[in-house]
């Protein structure tokens, strides 16, 4: 069946599409702080960069156990799935390898039968996966599925090789942002819980006529019995003593 041809007109309107896909995706990229809805806008706007892809999916690896961290059908999800239990396919050794994998089902039956019968009962004739690398605790690969019979051409892989590229560097960004927000979060907590129970110690030394360090030991010292957080003591013993005085 050979390589499918593309006139020059052909081949500037799928770098067309790819450069529209990934303008989209850096356009919204400030907007967004969940890591799993980026993914999923990358997930959606490969196959509309790459118009031979009927569906697709990202693979994970956290700890070398890989995991579908997001997927455009349940099909796809199936697909990675036969490949995660065989420990084989496209999507991981794009993954481990990170080396663009561009396979027709067909011929792919001897090398990962596991991934070929998957792919089959979808009606699956191609699979392209590209390595996806956001960093060491985030890397996988983004991959697509086509039904057609031709399978991806040389043009489609470079292209998807582009994307991800790009999408990474907005991945990261994304990642760092989320990372931010949720020291941000730990750090306000902390503060929180900190001024709570200092205004616990404060009641403590005033009502006992005690020092610092031995109304803190009070605290633990209920925190411990009670089984409960301290910040929670510290909140319960001063909204106590504040509706005593109401």
């Amino acid at each position: 069946m050979g390589e499918k041809l593309l006139d020059e007109r052909g081949v500037a309107q799928r770098v067309d599409e790819v450069t529209s896909a990934l303008e989209q995706l850096t356009g919204t990229i400030g907007q967004e702080e969940d890591l799993t809805v980026v993914l999923q806008r990358v997930c959606r706007q490969a196959i509309h960069a790459i118009p031979d892809a009927g569906m697709g999916s990202i693979t994970l690896l956290r700890d070398d156990t890989p995991y579908t961290a997001t997927s455009t059908a349940d099909a796809a999800r199936r697909i990675d799935q036969a490949q995660y239990e065989a420990g084989e396919g496209p999507c991981l050794e794009a993954a481990r390898s990170g080396q663009i994998q561009r396979v027709k089902v067909h011929e792919a039956a001897q090398r990962w039968p596991a991934f070929a019968a998957a792919a089959g009962e979808v009606t699956v004739g191609s699979s392209l996966s590209a390595p996806l690398f956001i960093d060491q605790q985030y890397q996988g690969s983004l991959n697509l599925h086509g039904t057609g019979n031709e399978g991806f051409g040389t043009l489609d892989a470079a292209l998807l090789q582009l994307y991800t590229t790009a999408a990474e560097a907005a991945l990261r960004s994304a990642y760092r942002h989320h990372a931010a927000q949720a020291t941000i979060g730990q750090l306000t907590t902390a503060l929180d819980s900190r001024a709570v129970i200092d205004q616990a110690k404060g009641i403590l030394m005033a009502l006992h006529r005690i020092g610092a360090e031995q109304a803190f030991d009070l605290l633990v010292k209920q925190s411990q019995q009670q089984n409960v957080k301290l910040r929670d003591v510290a909140e319960r013993f001063v909204t106590n003593i504040v509706n005593d005085q109401s």
